[in-house]
Parts: structure tokens; C-alpha cells; sequence
């Protein structure tokens, strides 16, 4: 920095400047370090910001203790950055920052004045930033140059168009107490600039001789004489001008001269107290390093000392973790039992696996077959039905074949008993001719016989036709009853197979319980499988924690370490090949049971078989419901049958009191023998037989 000379100096006018503020205990750069008058001083600037609760923090009584007064002047050099950031919206480049332990530590008056540089960018560029720039107006003429050198250095950083509004407005003000006192290298520039003007005048005195010349040379007329003499007014006036800027030039090149002398003078001081300086720097930079050196060992030392305590308590504790080095061997050792054990039970579950595969194969064979001989129970049972129907229907006219054959017998026996009474009448037909005055009794059987005999050949006929087909109809009845028969042997046989079936099925309902309780047992060793690897890292980290502890001399013990590290790798990965086959074995059975569920598939039975169950439910309840109406229907037959028989004796009771009273009626007429009046009865029932309905 060129204005910024000599850091003590800055350091020297930054603390005069602080006490401008009316702080107490700033006097001095070793009361500057505690923090304390920086934060009041900040109070003063901005107390919104830097309040009296952030006050309250800055510890006070810090004396000699130097970590205080690092932590002091760390709150506040914290406050401040966010105080730029935040309130002036600037940004402090790294350059800028100080360091704090330096300054608490060694009291070094650089980090010192780079700290009291953004005390005074605060102050003038907070809201009362005029008072602050009054106060620093009335400072003496190379304080204020100081200042205003600091203050820049701290704005020079391209800041926001409100960051720097205090520093455009001191250069608007034109401090001429500033200007009076340049540097070399505005000497410099204004020596360029009488350069300059010393040619250019040199260059004008050159033309106005040459005019001047030209002047008196020619002769002009009189109209170009006024222009002229204008244009030799125009360049006197020029002239004179130049002839006093140049005076003035040299009156300040003069001045400038006398000050380039004193500052030469200011300089060669400046270099030797520069000299001194650095010879100081460098011995206390050599004092520094011998400290940093001195604290670095000391805190090498306090690690080492820390170190062997805690060394100390780990060797204490080596006992202990050995014992339980020897624990986890042994639950290792328990631990490869089970996982044989489990391994037993895995090829186990194979094996269960495959039964259970042959055992699906069976029950979709079972069903396969349960489904055709449903169908052939289907297809005999509609047989079975038709059949059934044709029976009753075979019966109900055996039923009126016998009827009629009962009739039949009757009339046989009617006509024996007319054959043998017509073979008594021919015997006496003399007496018949001879007795004209006989009975009419007597001539009614005799053309009742006659007829009676046509009847006879016809029924015999008919009956020989009727026992045709009596036996025809018996043949059939045979056979349907033969083809009955072998359609219940069927319906039983079907019955047992089904019966074979849902006890197979029952027990492979059976079976997957049992295999997914055996699965469940398996969740739960796989819960062990993971402790046992969780005890395998724990003693792995406990064996890390052995070998940091045990001496290396100890070579023996390393190698058997090492060997049993092997060993538990192999176990691991050994482990881990049988936990992917054991995952692999659970998502199988666990595929195998799905599609044996019971909750997916209804109590364990193929849907093939649950159709036939419904078809056979169906089934029985259509067969339960025709038996049901076949059980009305032959009420009701029977019902029928009573109320004709019923009606056939009350026709007979009324017939007979009929011919009772025809009997009462009729007096004259002869007595009737008893063949006439069975006869009679006869034909009367035939009659009725007749006229009943089939």
C-alpha cells in the first residue's frame, strides 16, 4: 500500500481515532486487545446492530488470559462481517480479515490495525456517518490523510452503488488539505503535465514568432488589416493566458519541489525506522516460531500423555475382551450346530418339496378323473332317470295287466260254469221242445251261452296276445332292471372314488399346514441366522480392537488371529451361500403353498374338484327335489285309487240295493239259481271295470 506507510502508524492514528468516540481504556494497543473498547466503540457506531445484549456477551475481566481475548475479538469480528454483509451489503475481501489469535495471543499490531480499519468502514458508512466524518475533519491534517488511506484501502473492493456513498462523498468535498499533500506518484504526474505545457508553449512562441514574422513581411490591404489585427488579439490574449499558467505552473512546480525534498527526507527516515522494524519483525517472528514449536510439542506431549492413558485402559480392558472373544467363539460354535441343523431341515423340506409335488400331480390326476366320473355319474343318473320313469310306467301297466287278467280268470270261470250248465241243458232239449211253457229264465242263458262262447275265442285269443306281451314286457323290465343296477354300482363306485378323494384331499390340506408351520419355524431360524451374523461382526470388530491392542512382538497370537479371521471368513461365506440356497428353498415352498393356500384356494381343493362338488350339490338337490314331487304324485295316485275304490263299492252297494228291489219288486217271476246270480255279478263288475278310468 503506498499511503499506508508504516503499519505502527496507522496502528498509532486508529487508536487516536477510537478515542475520539469517548471509550474508556483505549489508550494503549495492549488494552485494544482484550476486545472490550472495539465493542463499545461498535455500540457508539451502530447500538441497533451491536446492542446491549451483544455487549453483555463480550467478556470484560479477560487480563492476561489470552483465550478470552481471542474469543472476544472473534464475536467481534463475526458481528462485523455480517454487519457489511447484512446492513452495508459489502463484501470484505480475505486480504482485509485479520487474525484474531494473533492478536490475542501476540498482541500483533498489522491484524491489530486491519480490525480497527473495519471499525472505521463502519463508522463511516453507518447512519450517522456524518458526526463520524466531522469528528475525523477535525483531526490533525496527517491523521485525516491516514484515515482517509485506511478507509480506502478497506472500500477498495468493487462494492454495491449505496456501499461506498461516504467515500464518494469525501472525495465531492475535495479535502484541499488532502490535495496539498500528494505522493510521488502525483509529483510524478503533474512534472508530465509541465512537461507538456512547457512544450506546448515552446510550440506557441514558435508559431506567434513565425506570424509575427509573416507580419511584417507582407503588407496587407486595409480590409484584411482589421481581421488581422483581431487574430493578433485573439493569440496575445491566448498568450498572456498561457504566460500565466505557465507562472502558475512553475510557482507549484516550485512548491512541489520543496515537498519532494521533505518527503525524500520523510523517506529515508520512514526506511530506517522500516529497517528497525523489520529487524524487529524478524526477531519477533523468530520468537513466534520458537513458540509455535514450544506449543505444538507441548500439545504433542499432552496427546502422548493421553494416549497412554487411554492405552492403559484398553490393555485393562484386554481381559475382558478376550473373555468375551472366548463367548463368541463358543456361540460361534453353537451357532454352526444350528446352521447344520438347519441344513437338515432344508434337505428335509426337499424332500417334503417333492411329495408335495407328487402329491399335486395326484390330486390333478384325482380330479381329472373325480371330472369324467362326474360326468359318467351325470350321464347314468339321467339314464337312471329315464329309466326310473319307464319302470313306473312298465309297472303301472303290469298293474292293469294283472287287473285284466283277474278279469279274465273270472270270465274263464264263467265260462266253465256256462259250458258245464250248457251240457246239462243239451241233455234235455227234448224236454225243452215238448215244454214250450217253460221259465224265460231258462232261454236268456241259453242265448247268454251262445254268445258267451264267441267271447271265449275271442278272449282267448286276446289272452294268449296279452302273454305275448307280458313276456316281452318282463324281458324288458329284466333288462332295465339289470342296466338299474348297474348304474347304482357305478353311482357307488363314483361315491367311494369321491370319498377316496376328499380324504386325499383332506390330507393334503393336512400336509400344508404342516409345511407352512414348517415354514414359519423357518422365518424364525432365519431370525437366528441374522443374530449369528451379527455376532460374527461383533467379534470381528472385537479381534480389530484385540489386534490394536495386543504388542506386536506378540507374533504367534497374530498369526493364530489371522488364521481364525480366515476360518470365520469361510464361515461367512459359507453362511452366505447357505442363507441364497435357504431363500432360494423358501420362495419354492412359499410358491408351493400358494398354490396350495387354503385362503386362495378354497379349503385346499382344485377348482376342478369344487365344480364337480357344486355339480354333484346341484345334483342331489335336483334329485332330492324329484323325489319330493314323486312322493306328492303317488299320494296323490294313491288318494285317486282309494276314492275310486270307494266309489266302485258305493256303485256296487247301489247296484245291489237295485236288484234287491227289482228282486221285491218282482214276485211272479221264478227264483233265480245261483250260477244265474253270479253272473249277474260278474257282468255288473265288468261293467264297472269298464267304465272306470285308466
Amino acid at each position: 500500500h503506498t499511503h499506508f506507510t508504516s503499519v505502527f502508524d496507522c496502528f498509532s492514528v486508529l487508536v487516536f481515532q477510537l478515542q475520539t468516540f469517548q471509550v474508556p481504556s483505549c489508550a494503549s494497543k495492549q488494552e485494544l486487545t482484550s476486545g472490550v473498547a472495539i465493542a463499545h466503540v461498535l455500540n457508539k457506531i451502530d447500538s441497533s446492530w451491536f446492542n446491549e445484549t451483544w455487549l453483555s456477551r463480550i467478556k470484560e475481566d479477560g487480563g492476561t488470559n489470552w483465550r478470552l481475548k481471542v474469543s472476544n475479538l472473534k464475536k467481534i469480528l463475526q458481528s462485523m462481517m455480517e454487519y457489511y454483509h447484512d446492513v452495508l451489503g459489502q463484501q470484505v475481501s480475505d486480504e482485509h480479515v485479520p487474525d484474531v489469535c494473533l492478536i490475542g495471543e501476540m498482541g500483533d499490531g498489522t491484524e491489530l490495525g486491519r480490525l480497527l480499519q473495519l471499525v472505521l468502514g463502519c463508522a463511516v458508512s453507518c447512519d450517522h456517518k456524518q458526526e463520524h466524518i466531522q469528528q475525523i475533519m477535525t483531526l490533525e491534517e496527517s491523521v485525516q490523510h491516514v484515515v482517509m488511506t485506511a478507509i480506502q484501502e478497506v472500500h477498495s473492493t468493487p462494492p454495491k452503488e449505496h456501499t461506498c456513498f461516504c467515500v464518494e462523498k469525501l472525495a465531492s468535498r475535495k479535502y484541499y488539505f488532502l490535495s496539498e499533500e500528494t505522493d510521488d506518484r502525483d509529483w510524478r504526474e503533474l512534472q508530465q503535465q509541465v512537461s507538456v505545457l512547457m512544450e506546448e508553449k515552446s510550440s506557441l512562441q514558435v508559431e506567434l514568432q513565425s506570424l509575427r514574422e509573416r507580419l511584417n513581411q507582407c503588407e496587407p490591404p486595409d480590409v484584411s488589416s482589421t481581421i488581422t489585427n483581431k487574430k493578433l488579439l485573439l493569440l496575445q490574449s491566448q498568450m498572456e493566458q498561457l504566460q500565466e499558467e505557465n507562472d502558475r505552473l512553475e510557482s507549484s512546480r516550485d512548491d512541489l519541489r520543496v515537498r519532494a525534498d521533505v518527503l525524500e527526507r520523510e523517506v529515508t527516515d520512514l526506511q530506517l525506522r522500516n529497517e528497525e522494524l523489520t529487524s524487529l519483525a524478524q526477531e519477533a517472528q523468530s520468537l513466534k516460531d520458537e513458540m509455535d514449536i514450544l506449543r505444538h510439542s507441548s500439545d504433542r506431549v499432552s496427546r502422548l500423555e493421553a494416549m497412554v492413558e487411554t492405552y492403559k485402559r484398553k490393555l485393562e480392558d484386554l481381559g475382558d475382551l478376550r473373555r468375551q472373544v472366548r463367548l463368541l467363539e463358543e456361540r460361534n460354535h453353537v451357532y454352526m450346530q444350528r446352521t447344520c441343523e438347519l441344513e437338515e431341515e432344508l434337505r428335509r423340506a426337499n424332500a417334503i418339496r417333492s411329495q408335495l409335488d407328487t402329491y399335486k400331480r395326484q390330486a390333478h390326476e384325482m380330479s381329472a378323473k373325480h371330472s369324467a366320473e362326474a360326468m359318467k355319474a351325470e350321464k347314468w343318473q339321467f339314464e337312471y332317470k329315464n329309466l326310473s320313469d319307464k319302470y313306473e310306467t312298465l309297472l303301472k301297466e303290469r298293474e292293469k295287466l294283472i287287473s285284466e287278467r283277474d278279469t279274465l280268470r273270472e270270465t274263464t270261470e264263467e265260462l266253465r260254469c256256462a259250458q258245464v250248465q250248457q251240457q246239462c241243458l243239451t241233455g234235455h232239449t227234448h224236454t225243452a221242445y215238448t215244454d214250450r211253457n217253460t221259465s224265460p229264465a231258462l232261454s236268456h242263458t241259453a242265448v247268454q251261452s251262445a254268445l258267451s262262447l264267441d267271447t271265449v275265442v275271442r278272449l282267448q285269443q286276446e289272452n294268449k296276445m296279452l302273454c305275448v306281451q307280458e313276456e316281452s314286457y318282463r324281458h324288458r323290465l329284466e333288462e332295465l332292471q339289470t342296466l338299474l343296477e348297474e348304474s347304482q354300482r357305478c353311482q357307488n363306485t363314483l361315491e367311494t372314488q369321491n370319498r377316496l378323494s376328499q380324504q386325499q384331499i383332506s390330507e393334503l390340506s393336512s400336509q400344508v399346514e404342516e409345511l407352512q408351520r414348517a415354514l414359519q419355524e423357518q422365518d424364525s431360524k432365519t431370525e437366528g441366522v441374522k443374530k449369528l451374523h451379527e455376532a460374527h461382526s461383533d467379534l470381528q470388530k472385537k479381534r480389530e480392537v484385540i489386534d490394536d491392542l495386543e504388542p506386536h512382538e506378540d507374533s504367534n497370537m497374530a498369526k493364530k488371529i489371522d488364521e481364525l479371521q480366515e476360518i470365520l471368513k469361510k464361515k461367512d461365506e459359507d453362511m452366505r451361500r447357505m442363507e441364497e440356497r435357504y431363500k432360494r428353498y423358501v420362495e419354492k415352498a412359499r410358491t408351493v403353498i400358494k398354490t396350495l393356500d387354503p385362503k386362495q384356494k378354497s379349503n385346499a381343493v382344485p377348482a376342478e374338484v369344487q365344480v364337480l362338488k357344486n355339480q354333484l350339490t346341484e345334483k342331489d338337490r335336483k334329485i332330492q327335489h324329484l323325489e319330493h314331487d314323486f312322493e306328492k304324485t303317488r299320494s296323490r295316485h294313491d288318494q285317486e285309487e282309494k276314492l275310486i275304490i270307494s266309489a266302485w263299492y258305493n256303485m256296487g252297494m247301489a247296484l245291489q240295493q237295485k236288484v234287491t228291489g227289482e228282486r221285491s219288486g218282482s214276485g211272479s217271476g221264478p227264483a233265480q239259481s245261483f250260477l244265474a246270480q253270479q253272473r249277474q255279478w260278474t257282468q255288473a263288475r265288468r261293467g264297472l271295470s269298464r267304465l272306470q278310468p285308466r
